[in-house]
């Protein structure tokens, strides 16, 4: 049955018990992924109504240190209420982490909404995850994750689109507004749409890994302070502080009776390990991205919010189309690919930062749009990697879309 399903490719995923299940996923998604590059456009309107330009790195950093948050306490949410409890859960946490966006006073209270929204979109993604694992057969993991990422392509429009149009009109908050009556919908149609055995069973609630999440704390912290502070040796040390914390933090989860992640997380000898690293490696250099280069365009290139959104977010439509194309690669072309991802990406980086100051906008682009193939035409097998090697017991809490597409 797994080698018919295999064959018959993309129409597998079109078995009528399935599309409710798929649909509300990939609405989870593209809910995330448009918020991301939506508060990329806003965010200059936002900073000159209320002010707070000292901060304005912080609503993304806040968004991301609680997704981190969220993805590692995801298993053991979904063990105490379930799988459609949390998805619907994370949905509800997202939609009123942007009503408090949409009603904040100061930049303050737009980074505590952010702060909100992440640890929803990060339970969301995360759920996702653990939906398909128990949903669909391993043969079509790498197509449904494929198509999940897909919604990128459509965040690349609406996005953009929904930020630059209200901000355009003056009226910032209304697209916080609609991202919550989207929140709305979206947690209804989980609820009836996603599917709950009824003899699925209950844990007991376990306790609550304060020391571990700590740790991630402070090394999420660690990590923002250093692109702060102005003395070299200040962030050596921070960036050391947040390293331990992290080292300390597996040390801790491998010796606990309720672990956070898997048994072997980052390690080198095996897949669940192996693809980890590859997860956290292939994030770290996608991240500038969007965290750098929509300011870049801006300042460097005259380019207005609404453009400087749409040139960055190309990267997720070359994204979405390597991981549609090379998703059903089978035998030695998924390692053939991981790798000749790895390298598109470092030389798509490099090119960006040599042809940022200097070059037209045009010769900008393309160099952008590789970096999405390069990571593209990967993710969907590191993810199936992690999922296909996991032992049994073991809870997969990674967040593998990014926002965090990692966006």
């Amino acid at each position: 049955m797994l080698q018919d399903q295999a064959q018959e490719g993309w129409r597998s995923l079109l078995r009528r018990e399935w599309i409710p299940t798929l649909t509300v996923l990939l609405g989870g998604v593209l809910l995330q992924s448009m918020s991301v590059l939506m508060l990329t456009t806003v965010l200059p309107s936002i900073v000159g109504e209320l002010g707070g330009v000292a901060m304005l790195s912080w609503p993304t950093t806040a968004f991301l240190a609680s997704s981190i948050v969220a993805a590692s306490c995801a298993g053991m949410l979904v063990a105490v209420i379930g799988a459609r409890a949390a998805y619907c859960l994370g949905v509800t946490t997202f939609g009123l982490g942007a009503l408090l966006c949409s009603l904040a006073p100061t930049m303050g209270w737009v980074v505590a909404g952010r702060l909100i929204q992440g640890f929803g979109g990060g339970l969301e993604v995360a759920v996702a995850y653990v939906v398909v694992r128990g949903t669909f057969p391993e043969a079509v993991w790498s197509r449904t994750i494929a198509l999940i990422s897909a919604s990128w392509s459509m965040s690349v429009l609406v996005g953009p689109l929904v930020g630059g149009m209200f901000a355009r009109f003056g009226n910032w908050r209304g697209a916080f507004d609609a991202t919550a009556v989207a929140a709305g919908v979206l947690a209804i149609a989980a609820f009836f749409s996603l599917p709950s055995p009824a003899s699925a069973r209950r844990m007991p609630a376990p306790r609550v890994p304060a020391g571990r999440v700590t740790l991630i704390c402070v090394a999420i912290a660690g990590t923002s302070s250093a692109s702060i502070v102005e003395q070299p040796l200040s962030k050596i040390g921070l960036i050391a502080v947040a390293i331990a914390a992290l080292v300390a933090m597996l040390r801790l989860d491998r010796a606990a009776s309720a672990p956070l992640l898997p048994s072997d997380a980052f390690s080198l000898l095996t897949p669940t390990g192996i693809g980890l690293w590859l997860a956290l490696l292939f994030s770290i250099t996608y991240s500038p991205l969007q965290i750098y280069v929509p300011i870049f365009l801006q300042h460097l290139h005259g380019l207005d919010p609404l453009a400087a959104g749409f040139a960055v977010a190309s990267a997720s439509l070359g994204w979405t189309a390597a991981s549609l194309v090379t998703a059903g690669a089978s035998g030695p072309w998924p390692d053939r690919l991981i790798l000749a991802g790895a390298a598109i990406m470092g030389a798509s980086l490099m090119a960006i930062g040599l042809l940022t100051p200097h070059a037209a906008t045009v010769l900008l682009l393309p160099a952008i749009v590789l970096l999405g193939v390069g990571i593209g035409q990967c993710w969907p097998f590191v993810a199936q990697r992690v999922m296909g090697g996991a032992k049994p017991g073991d809870v997969l809490e990674v967040e593998f879309l990014p926002g965090v597409q990692i966006p």
